[in-house]
């Protein structure tokens, strides 16, 4: 029965004329005005605030990007040290070390040099060759130490030398600082599959880097004009160098601290009662 009213309904509608379906339109809106507007309202500003809180800054985006690619190529390295030997125990990535956290004092950019002064020195425990970090990448090495000060040389600079690989290849090769903010990695054959936006990765190096990390990206890849069986890379940073006010400075094998004052007394005693005993 529902169903026959509700088809007559239709039918009577449908051959209404048009004047009389549009008066009966307009007021269904205006009946209906306030409580629409409200609903419309309340999914507008529902929607807004939902994707202002999803949006994070470039810098924030950058940083996260980078710690992904750090820990996924750890994962990428420790997972072969599992395939290979399968049962014995190995120690994670970086555990140990020491973050040394400095301020920019002066920066250098662009140019033959690219290098930065920072606030932390010999007393600090650096030394020449440990690596450098902002925004969880490498940025460059300490190239000279003071006792409380010590120069950065970015991997842009043209006397930086660093081994590196692209991705997941397996091949090393040694990028080049190319003055500005830019490097080139050379020697790489066309044999092997290179684009732009691949990672590049600051290699391990005993008793400086325990597990590869990323140092930048590649933004433009073209064979070489002197060798054309050679790739001609160039490698840019991940993060703004530019606007770097603090590093961090990695120590992969601290010194222990040694005990002073009262310590070392109890130290000297325990040691001459070791020998003399009462």
């Amino acid at each position: 029965m529902l169903l026959t009213w509700l088809a007559l309904s239709g039918f009577i509608l449908l051959f209404t004329p048009q004047s009389l379906t549009n008066k009966l339109q307009f007021a269904f809106a205006r009946i209906f005005h306030l409580p629409l507007s409200v609903g419309r309202n309340i999914s507008l500003s529902t929607g807004i605030q939902h994707s202002v809180t999803n949006v994070v800054s470039r810098g924030i985006y950058n940083r996260l990007q980078n710690h992904l690619a750090n820990v996924t190529e750890q994962f990428y390295q420790e997972r072969k040290i599992v395939e290979a030997l399968s049962g014995l125990r190995t120690r994670f990535a970086l555990e140990g070390a020491n973050l040394v956290y400095a301020d920019v004092i002066t920066a250098s950019i662009g140019g033959e040099h690219s290098e930065l002064i920072i606030n932390r020195g010999a007393n600090d425990g650096l030394a020449e060759g440990q690596f450098v970090l902002s925004d969880n990448s490498i940025i460059g090495t300490i190239w000279d130490v003071s006792p409380r000060t010590a120069q950065v040389k970015l991997f842009t600079d043209q006397a930086s030398k660093i081994a590196v690989k692209i991705g997941k290849l397996n091949t090393e090769r040694l990028m080049y600082g190319n003055s500005g903010d830019s490097a080139k990695v050379h020697l790489l054959s066309t044999k092997h599959k290179v684009r732009a936006g691949d990672k590049v990765l600051a290699c391990k190096s005993p008793g400086y880097l325990d597990a590869a990390m990323i140092i930048g990206t590649v933004a433009q890849c073209g064979r070489d004009a002197e060798n054309p069986s050679l790739w001609d890379i160039t490698v840019k940073p991940v993060c703004d160098i530019e606007r770097i006010k603090s590093v961090s400075v990695l120590i992969m094998n601290p010194a222990p601290i040694l005990r002073t004052g009262a310590n070392t007394s109890n130290m000297v005693f325990e040691h001459i009662e070791l020998h003399f005993p009462k």
